[in-house]
C-alpha cells in the first residue's frame, strides 16, 4: 500500500499529485481564458470595422494545445525537486514551444491582414506586391524562430551565420543566372512595369502576360502559343504595355480629287467631327486639310478612343470610315486614288 509520503524519483507522492493538479489546473485555466478572450474580441468584432479584432482573434485560435501542455507540464515541474539538468530540458522545451508558438501566432496574422487586404484591393500589380512581400516576411519570421530556437539550444549562432555567410557566397557564384533571374522576378513584382493580363510588346514579339514565375515570364501571343521570357532577359528589354494605355490616339488620313470644290473641302473637316463625335467613347482632338498629294487632297484626323480594347478601337473605326464614307457620296465628293493625267499635243 502507498503511503503519500512515500518518496518517488526524489519526491513523495503527495508532491507528485500536487504538481499534477497544479499541471491540469493550469491546462484547464490557459484553455479557459483561451476561448473566452476569443468569445469576448469576437462579440468586439461585431461592433466594429477595423482588422485588428480580426487579427487576434485568428491568432488565439491558431493556439496549439501542445504548446499549453508543455507550459502546464512546466508549471507543475515548479513543485517537483528535479536534478538541475532535468530542469533544464523542461526549461528550454518550453522557451522553443513558446518561441514556435509567437511565430505561428504572428504568421497566422499576415495571412488574415493579407486576406482581408486582397478582398479590399482590386489592383492587381498592388495585390501582386503583397504577396510577395508577405511571402518574404514569413521566410524572414521562421528564420529568425530558427535562430532563436538554437541559441536557446545552446548553438553558437554568430559561427553559424558566418558558416552560412561564407556558403551563400559560394553557391551565388554557381546558381549567379537563377538568382539574376529570382532578383528580376521580386523587380517585377515590387516595380510592377506589368501584371498578369497586360498585353505588352516585347521587340518583335506581343501577348498578354499569363504567369510571372521565380526564373521565367509566360506570355501568350496573338496567334496562341506561349512565349517564355527569362526575367533577367525581360527587364533589360524595352517593353510596350498596352495593358496601362488609358486611351488609343487614332491618326488617319484620307484624300479627295483635285475636282473638289473650294466650299466643299473646307465643309470636310466639320463631316469627318461629326461622324468621329456621333460614336461612344470617343474624343475628337482635330482635322485639317493638311497637305497637296501627288493625285489628291489630303485630310489628317486625330482621335481618342477611351479604351484600350484593340477590338473597340476596331468598331469605332469601322464605323467613322463608313460615316464619313455615306457623308461624302451624299455630298458627291469623291475619294482620290492614284491616277494619271496626259497631255498629248498635236504638232
Amino acid at each position: 500500500m502507498f503511503e503519500l509520503t512515500d518518496t518517488f524519483y526524489g519526491n513523495e507522492i503527495k508532491i507528485w499529485l500536487i504538481a499534477l493538479a497544479v499541471a491540469i489546473g493550469t491546462l484547464i485555466a490557459l484553455r479557459l481564458v483561451e476561448q473566452v478572450l476569443i468569445v469576448r474580441v469576437a462579440h468586439l468584432a461585431k461592433k466594429t470595422n477595423t482588422i485588428v479584432d480580426d487579427v487576434i482573434i485568428g491568432a488565439l485560435r491558431k493556439t496549439k494545445l501542445l504548446y499549453l501542455f508543455i507550459v502546464s507540464t512546466f508549471a507543475g515541474s515548479i513543485w517537483l525537486s528535479l536534478p538541475d539538468g532535468v530542469r533544464s530540458v523542461f526549461w528550454k522545451v518550453t522557451i522553443v514551444a513558446t518561441i514556435i508558438q509567437t511565430g505561428i501566432w504572428i504568421s497566422t496574422a499576415l495571412q488574415i491582414w493579407l486576406e482581408n487586404y486582397r478582398k479590399d484591393e482590386t489592383d492587381g500589380a498592388n495585390r501582386m506586391t503583397m504577396n510577395a512581400l508577405s511571402f518574404l516576411g514569413r521566410i524572414a519570421l521562421w528564420a529568425l524562430v530558427l535562430l532563436l530556437i538554437l541559441d536557446n539550444l545552446g548553438v553558437d549562432v554568430t559561427a553559424l551565420v558566418a558558416g552560412l555567410g561564407i556558403g551563400g557566397i559560394a553557391i551565388a557564384l554557381a546558381v549567379q543566372n537563377v538568382l539574376s533571374d529570382l532578383f528580376a522576378s521580386l523587380s517585377i513584382v515590387l516595380d510592377k512595369p506589368f501584371i498578369p493580363g497586360d498585353f505588352v510588346v516585347v521587340g518583335d514579339m506581343a501577348g498578354s502576360v499569363e504567369h510571372i514565375g521565380i526564373k521565367t515570364t509566360r506570355i501568350r501571343s496573338i496567334s496562341g502559343e506561349q512565349l517564355i521570357f527569362s526575367n533577367a532577359d525581360l527587364l533589360g528589354s524595352r517593353i510596350r504595355n498596352f495593358g496601362r494605355m488609358r486611351e488609343r490616339r487614332v491618326v488617319f488620313s484620307l484624300g479627295v480629287t483635285y475636282q473638289t470644290p473650294a466650299d466643299k473641302l473646307e465643309g470636310i473637316p466639320g463631316m469627318i467631327r461629326e461622324s468621329i463625335e456621333a460614336q461612344d467613347q470617343v474624343r475628337f482632338d482635330r482635322s485639317h486639310f493638311a497637305s497637296y498629294g501627288d493625285s489628291a487632297l489630303n485630310f489628317e484626323t486625330v482621335y481618342y478612343v477611351g479604351s484600350s480594347d484593340y477590338a473597340t478601337h476596331m468598331d469605332i473605326l469601322q464605323a467613322v470610315n463608313l460615316a464619313i464614307y455615306r457623308k461624302f457620296a451624299s455630298e458627291g465628293i469623291e475619294f482620290a486614288y492614284p491616277t494619271q493625267t496626259l497631255f498629248v499635243e498635236k504638232e
